[in-house]
């Protein structure tokens, strides 16, 4: 399964710059004929980045059929962009001519919230609150779309509308369950239980990948296990001081280094990516993966020789998750009026409901919805988190660039670092952007 690009994994990747950005600028040659310079008030430009047998580039792909049929005449140019290309080369792509009329982008600080405070970005609120949007998002899953001045999430003004959610859950492979006698977690003791009992018997029982975002999601997400709203409001969004040796994170690094010296994960798990990890889980040598519901619609397909069920994560009332990527309109497009038609058309039922058949989170449809069995199973679970505060977003997103420390600082801990020095590695440039902000 390909890692799905909604998730920062796909940040890591080597690009050559120039080359891509070369790339994106080129002329346009998308279907229907080329657009002008000045543009066209014929044509929609629209760019996204979703595989094409994905649940959203399905959905995207009948959102833009639906906009052909309501909007006869206009001609929709669709350019199918490699994530790394938009992500690395957003801000001058979007401040020059060839910026598309809507385009799909990576939420957070870092990238839309960035692009809004440079002026790249058109303020939607006033536009989301005409049409409705903001109660089909949701509060709580509308935070990532919303910036303040400072390009910090959360704010009162609307950059970008978010149609689908993601979280992090655990699937469980319920025939090595029961072939091995362990029963289903329903709290962490539980959990923890069946950890111990795979183990026993020759099974390592958590699928993991260190060299990729599945390790930095372990830590956080045992974090959370001991966190309260302020304190993810605090780290999150900076609404107070955070303790990198607090209880919160050093329970977390501590049960982190118990489990690789337990066995839970592999120690070789260190320099495996996120489809490895999968890989691990659909071949039926680890019982249990805890990941994001991305990985979901690939196992619809994939994982159909045993049985095999999802629930959330047993350890903690919060999770990591929150609204999915938003749709953007750049300040220089030429189009807007017919961008906020097709952001429309994928708030639709229709599109809302195909989202959640396919097997991702549709944010503005209601689970009973959905037929499938298994994905309305999933989209209620996203509504519990949802309703309850339980979306705690992601831990690189406070501070640019901290991926690349998450990734590097729980390879350490895997790679038998102590829990202090790890933390150390986590709070200094999380401290040095906190104190640059005063």
């Amino acid at each position: 399964m390909n890692n799905p690009p909604t998730r920062t994994a796909r940040r890591t990747k080597p690009l050559l710059l120039a080359a891509a950005a070369l790339a994106i600028l080129a002329p346009l040659t998308a279907c229907g004929g080329s657009n002008t310079a000045g543009g066209d008030a014929n044509t929609l430009r629209l760019w996204h980045y979703e595989d094409k047998d994905g649940a959203l580039g399905k959905a995207w792909a009948a959102a833009i059929e639906e906009f052909k049929k309501t909007h006869p005449g206009v001609k929709v140019e669709f350019e199918q962009k490699a994530f790394e290309q938009i992500q690395q080369n957003a801000g001058m792509i979007l401040n020059s001519d060839k910026a598309p009329d809507v385009m799909e982008y990576n939420k957070g600080n870092a990238t839309t919230g960035l692009l809004a405070k440079q002026g790249l970005l058109t303020d939607l609120t006033a536009v989301v609150k005409e049409r409705g949007w903001d109660k089909k998002v949701g509060e709580s899953a509308s935070v990532t779309a919303r910036y303040d001045a400072k390009g910090e999430m959360g704010g009162e003004k609307w950059y970008g509308v978010p149609n689908y959610g993601e979280f992090v859950l655990a699937y469980y492979n319920d025939d090595l369950f029961k072939k091995h006698d362990v029963a289903k977690p329903t709290d962490f003791a539980g959990f923890e239980a069946a950890l111990a009992k795979f183990k026993a018997a020759g099974v390592t029982p958590l699928a993991n990948a260190g060299n990729d975002h599945p390790a930095g999601h372990w830590l956080y997400l045992l974090a959370l296990s001991k966190a309260n709203d302020t304190w993810v409001d605090n780290y999150q969004l900076y609404k107070g001081k955070v303790d990198f040796h607090g209880p919160e994170f050093t329970y977390a690094a501590t049960k982190y280094k118990e489990w690789v010296d337990k066995g839970y994960f592999e120690k070789k798990d260190v320099g495996l990516k996120g489809n490895n990890m999968t890989e691990q889980f659909v071949s039926q040598k680890r019982p249990i993966m805890v990941g994001g519901n991305w990985w979901f619609g690939g196992l619809l397909t994939d994982a159909k020789n045993f049985n095999w069920s999802t629930a959330p994560y047993p350890g903690s009332e919060k999770t990591l998750g929150s609204g999915g990527n938003n749709w953007v309109i750049p300040t220089k497009a030429k189009n807007k009026k017919l961008a906020e038609d097709f952001i429309e058309i994928t708030m639709s039922d229709k599109i809302q409901k195909l989202i959640g058949e396919e097997g991702n989170v549709p944010l503005a449809v209601q689970a009973d919805a959905v037929t499938n069995e298994k994905s309305r199973g999933l989209v209620t679970a996203f509504r519990a988190a949802q309703n309850g505060r339980g979306l705690a977003f992601y831990p690189d997103w406070p501070v640019a660039g901290y991926y690349d420390t998450w990734l590097s600082s729980t390879q350490n801990l895997m790679n038998g670092a102590k829990p202090d020095t790890v933390l150390d590695e986590l709070a200094a440039p999380y401290d040095k952007y906190a104190a640059s902000r005063s």
